[in-house]
């Protein structure tokens, strides 16, 4: 019997400043927050050729999870996790997607709060 083929890409602790947090001081400052994504990639794209023009852009990926996420100040980890799902998700080639959110400086005895939303069962 033959295995079905799985593809997953993944991106771990994309870190960058973000205005993010409901109270004020969290509003005075950007917080250092940290992106994991894990891309279920359609298994009928798998390259042919050893060619980025048959692959998933991991630059354009990065960049753009970065762009959004230092676009604008977000209340909430859910919102931005939830913005940069509907950007990667969108992406051709990609058919299940998680995303996870992480503020690891948010508490001095906790070593992260963290967020995750995610359609790969």
């Amino acid at each position: 019997m033959a295995r079905s083929l799985s593809r997953r890409f993944f991106l771990k602790q994309i870190e960058t400043p973000c205005s993010i947090g409901i109270h004020d001081f969290e509003r005075k400052a950007k917080q250092r927050i940290l992106i994991d994504l894990e891309v279920l990639l359609d298994p009928q794209t798998e390259p042919q050729n050893d060619s980025i023009e048959e692959a998933l852009d991991y630059d354009k990926i990065c960049a753009g999870v970065i762009a959004l996420a230092t676009s604008r100040h977000f209340d909430l980890q859910e919102t931005l996790a939830s913005a940069i799902f509907t950007l990667v998700r969108q992406m051709p080639g990609v058919i299940g997607l998680s995303v996870r959110t992480c503020k690891p400086d948010v508490y001095e005895n906790v070593a992260e709060a963290a967020y995750q939303i995610s359609d790969i069962s």
